[in-house]
Parts: C-alpha cells; sequence; structure tokens
C-alpha cells in the first residue's frame, strides 16, 4: 500500500494543529481576561518558536511561508475592510482623512529620521522600516475594539485609518525596496511606481467586486443562492482579487482586497449577516496562525543587538510620532481630550510590517536584490521590536488604558433628531457617553453629521435600522421625535426585540401618556416637563440655573451598589471616602427615595445619588462601582 502521507507531511499536519489550537486557546483568553487576542497569540508564538519548544521553525513551511502569509493577510484585510461602511466612515470623515494623510506622512518622514540617526543606517533601510511602521492594521486594531466599546467615531477613525495605511504601507515598502537597487532614481519614479501599484489594486478590487456583486444579484441558479454559496463565492473573490492583482503587480494585492472588501459591505448584498459571521470565523483563524508563525521567527538575538538605540526607536514611534499625529488628526473634531489619548497610546503594528519585513530581510541576502546583510538585520530587528513591544504593552493594556482615560461610555440610541433629540445627544456627548442618533430627514441628517454627531440615516420604526445603529448594545433607546405613534412604535420594536436596560420615550400628547405607560415604558410628557421648568424657575431659580448646566461646572449622578463591600457600611462612612467636593444626596431603596442621614446602612440594591463638581462625581461612581 502506498502511504498518503510522509513522515513530514505528518508533522507538518500536527504543527498547524498545535498552531490552530493555540489560536483558539488565545481567543478563549482574551474573551475570558478581556483583553486583545493578539497579546496571547503573539506569546504563544514565541513559546513554540525557536527561543521556546522549537515546535514552529523556518524550515518547518520553507519558501510556502510567504504564499500562506499573504493569503491570510487577504483574508484579514478583506474581513476588516467589508464591516468599513460608509455610514461609519461619515462619523469622523475629517479624522480619518487627516489619520491617512497628514498622520501617514509624519509617521512615515518621523520614522525614517528616527531609524537612520538613533541605528545609524542608510537612508535607504531607514525609509523602509519607516514606510512600513505607516501600518497599524486591522490585525491589531479589531481585536482591541472587540473587547474596548469605544464611541463609534472614535472606532470609525482608528478602523479607517488600520485599513487604508495597510495599504499605503504594504505598497510604498515595496516601491522603496524596488527603487533601492535603480541607481539615481527620481521622485517621480516613486510616485508613479506607487500609483501604479494603487491603480492596479483599486482596478482589479473594483472589477472583483462588480463580478460576485452580479452573480449575487442579478444571476438566478435553479435552486436560488444559499447562504452557504453565497459565502463560499465572497471568500474565493476576495482570494482572486488578492492573487491577480499580486500577480500583475507585487503587492498591490493588498489595495485589491481593500478596495474589494469597502465596495461589497456596502452594496447591500443578500446574505450580508452571514457572510460577516461567516468571514470572521475564518479570520479568527488565518489570524492565530499568521500571528503565531510569524511570532515564532523573531530572532531575539537581532533584537538585543539593537539595544538602547532599537527602544529609542521604538520610543519615538509609539510615545512622540503617535500622540503628535493624533492629535494633529482630531483637532476641531468632537473627540474628548481622553479619546485623544487613548488614541494616541493603542496604535500596534501588527502583520503587514511583519510579514513584509520578513520578506524583505529573505531577499537582502540573495543575489536578486542588492544584497545588504547588516540592513537585513536591522529591518527586521527593528520591525519585530516596535511590533512586539506595541502588541504587548498597547494592545494587552488596551482596555486598562481605556478606563484610564474614561473612555469605555454607556451607548445611547436617540431616534429623532429634532431640537430635543439634538440638545440631549449634546449633553450626553459632553458626559463621554456614546450617541448615535436616527433621522429620517436627509437634510437633517447630513446637518447633524456636519456638526459632529454619529447619524444613521433611516427609518427608526424599522427593526433592521434600530439594529444596524447598534440597537443590541445600546444601554438606553430614547424615542424622541415629535410623533407619538411613531415613539410608541419604537419603544414597542425595542421591547420586544432587544435586551435594552433603559427605554424611554418623549410623549408630545398628555393623554397618551397611559398607553406608553402599561408597556413599562419610561415616559416623559413634553407638556409637563415643561411645567416642570417652570416652576422651578420660579421657585428655585438658582438651583434651576445649576441643573440645565449638569456635566459642565457640576454633576448628579446614580448608581446601584452591587459591591459586597458596601453593603452594610452607613451613609458617613461612605462620605469620609468620596472627593471632599461631593457627596451621597438622595438613597434610593424600593421605589422609595430618602435624604439620608449619616447613620443610614446602605442594602444591596440601593441607588445612590451623587452630586458635586464634575471630576468629583466622577471618581466617586468609579470608587462605588468599581467593577462597572
Amino acid at each position: 500500500m502506498i502511504p498518503l502521507l510522509g513522515e513530514g507531511d505528518t508533522n507538518l499536519l500536527l504543527i498547524v494543529a498545535v498552531i490552530l489550537g493555540l489560536g483558539v486557546t488565545s481567543q478563549v483568553l482574551a474573551d475570558r481576561f478581556r483583553v486583545p487576542s493578539v497579546l496571547f497569540l503573539i506569546l504563544s508564538g514565541v513559546a513554540v518558536g525557536p527561543k521556546g519548544l522549537s515546535i514552529v521553525t523556518q524550515e518547518v513551511f520553507g519558501s510556502a511561508l510567504t504564499t500562506i502569509v499573504g493569503l491570510s493577510v487577504a483574508i484579514i484585510v478583506f474581513e476588516g475592510s467589508f464591516h468599513l461602511k460608509i455610514e461609519k466612515l461619515r462619523e469622523s470623515p475629517s479624522a480619518a482623512l487627516r489619520l491617512i494623510t497628514i498622520g501617514a506622512a509624519i509617521s512615515f518622514l518621523g520614522t525614517t529620521l528616527a531609524v537612520r540617526f538613533f541605528l545609524d543606517t542608510t537612508w535607504g533601510i531607514a525609509a523602509l522600516v519607516g514606510a512600513l511602521l505607516i501600518a497599524t492594521g486591522p490585525t491589531v486594531i479589531t481585536p482591541i475594539l472587540a473587547v474596548v466599546p469605544v464611541r463609534d467615531r472614535v472606532a470609525a477613525a482608528l478602523e479607517t485609518e488600520g485599513i487604508v495605511n495597510d495599504v499605503t504601507a504594504a505598497i510604498l515598502a515595496v516601491v522603496i525596496f524596488k527603487l533601492l537597487a535603480a541607481q539615481g532614481a527620481t521622485p517621480a519614479a516613486y510616485l508613479t511606481d506607487f500609483v501604479e501599484r494603487l491603480s492596479v489594486g483599486v482596478f482589479i478590487g473594483l472589477v472583483i467586486s462588480a463580478v460576485l456583486w452580479f452573480l449575487l444579484t442579478r444571476v438566478q441558479t435553479p435552486t436560488g443562492w444559499t447562504p452557504q454559496n453565497a459565502r463560499l463565492l465572497t471568500l474565493v473573490g476576495a482570494i482572486v482579487a488578492y492573487s491577480t492583482a499580486d500577480t500583475l503587480v507585487t503587492e498591490s494585492g493588498v489595495a485589491a482586497v481593500a478596495t474589494a472588501g469597502i465596495v461589497l459591505g456596502n452594496v447591500g448584498l443578500p446574505y450580508e449577516a452571514e457572510i460577516e459571521e461567516f468571514k470572521g470565523d475564518i479570520t479568527i483563524i488565518v489570524l492565530s496562525f499568521v500571528f503565531i508563525a510569524l511570532a515564532a521567527l523573531i530572532e531575539f538575538e537581532t533584537l538585543l543587538d539593537l539595544g538602547l538605540a532599537g527602544l529609542a526607536v521604538v520610543a519615538a514611534v509609539a510615545l512622540v510620532l503617535r500622540p503628535l499625529l493624533v492629535f494633529l488628526s482630531t483637532t476641531g473634531d468632537r473627540f474628548t481630550r481622553g479619546e485623544k489619548l487613548f488614541m494616541s497610546f493603542v496604535g500596534p503594528r501588527g502583520i503587514i510590517p511583519a510579514s513584509v519585513a520578513t520578506l524583505f530581510a529573505i531577499q537582502l541576502g540573495t543575489p536578486e536584490a542588492p544584497s545588504n546583510p547588516e540592513g537585513a538585520s536591522i529591518l527586521a530587528g527593528t520591525v519585530f521590536l516596535v511590533i512586539l513591544l506595541t502588541v504587548v504593552f498597547e494592545g494587552g493594556f488596551a482596555r486598562q488604558l481605556a478606563e484610564w482615560f474614561k473612555v469605555i461610555p454607556m451607548r445611547v440610541l436617540i431616534i429623532g433628531g429634532g431640537r430635543v433629540g439634538t440638545e440631549l445627544a449634546e449633553r450626553l456627548e459632553e458626559r463621554g457617553e456614546n450617541v448615535v442618533l436616527i433621522e429620517e430627514r436627509k437634510s437633517a441628517a447630513e446637518d447633524l453629521r456636519n456638526q459632529g454627531f454619529a447619524v444613521r440615516e433611516g427609518d427608526g420604526t424599522n427593526v433592521e435600522q434600530l439594529r444596524k445603529a447598534g440597537g443590541e448594545r445600546s444601554k438606553t433607546i430614547v424615542a424622541a421625535t415629535g410623533d407619538d405613534d411613531t415613539n410608541l412604535l419604537v419603544a414597542q420594536l425595542a421591547e420586544s426585540t432587544f435586551d435594552t436596560e433603559t427605554i424611554i420615550t418623549r410623549v408630545n400628547e398628555p393623554e397618551n401618556v397611559d398607553a406608553f405607560e402599561e408597556l413599562g415604558v419610561k415616559t416623559i410628557s413634553s407638556s409637563a416637563s415643561t411645567a416642570w421648568g417652570i416652576d422651578n424657575l420660579i421657585e428655585r431659580p438658582a438651583m434651576s440655573r445649576w441643573m440645565t448646566e449638569l456635566g459642565r461646572s457640576g454633576d448628579v449622578q446614580e448608581v446601584e451598589v452591587t459591591d459586597e463591600s458596601l453593603v452594610g457600611k452607613t451613609i458617613g462612612e461612605l462620605n469620609e471616602t468620596l472627593p471632599e467636593s461631593c457627596m451621597i444626596a438622595l438613597v434610593s431603596r424600593d421605589e422609595e427615595n430618602t435624604v439620608p442621614d449619616a447613620s443610614l446602612a446602605v442594602e444591596y440594591g440601593d441607588h445612590l445619588t451623587v452630586l458635586g463638581q464634575t471630576e468629583a462625581v466622577h471618581d466617586a461612581i468609579d470608587r462605588l462601582h468599581p467593577h462597572d
């Protein structure tokens, strides 16, 4: 009998199984500890690499590694760009545009200068490193955003930067590498080569996406398209786009899959939800394989040889250039200082720099390329050092950074972008909450978007529209239109479809209040709230004026007692632990409100209302509800 598998093939199968097993384990651990999976993936790669158990080595995959990495990158980039919806891009258009232009230029020039002078290498090698380290990429940003639910405009800016700069970095690096051997190459030659690769990639991406759209929407099969067929056809299309473009012009494949992903993700393909779910599962597998395989190839001697100069380059990239380009790119937009700091310190590098640097380092030692062993060592060492340190520290501590800078908000969905909805959105955003408005009128939606609000244009009474706007992830849904029938329908849909903690509706006609309250929905009557506001202004004008400024000079917040260590303590004891400029002003228990005296003991489930200066109130809430 002829054996189907030789010993080497059997070993390779076992190694692949080990890598995939580690990848799944890393994902489980990431979900368990709520940190990005790339941290566990890169540590797993080091553990099974030559410096660990020596299971995964360069010899295991040989020359096939470049092809495997390339196809894996194609799937990862396609999956990330497929999620990049036009509506999401509109939530931070100016910031995203500046990140991929001004930000990319600052990163490239600054990194090039840092490598040139700290590592005393040639301008060509320095420019190669600078080009590669432009990329952040969906391979590292997506896992971070999966566990750090920042505001939509922050996520949109980071995702757009990652996807577009992946393409920019890959193409620019290849152009520089190719022209290193060309004596007397002019700036025009660099620009021409860059535009050629980008144009080929975009063209192939558009062609493939047009073919897929035509097949899935215009061609009818005898049994009709099934979700499985749609998923497989889309996956094959991504691989064909990458391989075709890369065959025509080296490294244009990344641009092709990015283009195809963005186009197909926004044309309304049938079974879009099933395609996204399928691609997400495939991406987890290839992401695990690539990160572990490349991490296993890290040469620690090369990293150590860089010494303090290498650490200086990392510091320049992560602590100087990154904050500089983020603050310049987000100027004038509705980003809080904490969000700018979070974006500044969460910019890890990923697969594109690692895979392309590995390829270049190998080629720099061959006769076909400009032989430069020292340059190859600096190239690979610097890129992997930046990747290793930024992934471990920025990726691994992303959630802690988000909590430190207070950028994990409550998600609030507001239906109706009129005066009430807009005023409410502005107040909530001033407190750092993640607010998404749904507005049906196109002109009104565009005006709100120009003011910097996150807006989804569409019908708020449509379940699919609510879902796309994040209804399933929203802690609070507010129906704030001027039509009671619309508000009632929104409330019914939210109540029956989503597991939303709080549903609040505006009631324009007082006689409709009972119909809303029968649903168990919290109601705000326009006439009653207006009368209440006027009464406050007459009887307690100072308090009324202060209430209109909540979230600015002062604030009032309510928190539920769910921390067992607080149960049994008196209000006096708790007030002593809070900042001096705030206090617990109200205790709500069993729907009864009490202005507490110092001896009142706190019970589990009590709602404590804290009043005081804004910063002090926020600090107090953190102490009273530390696990939130």
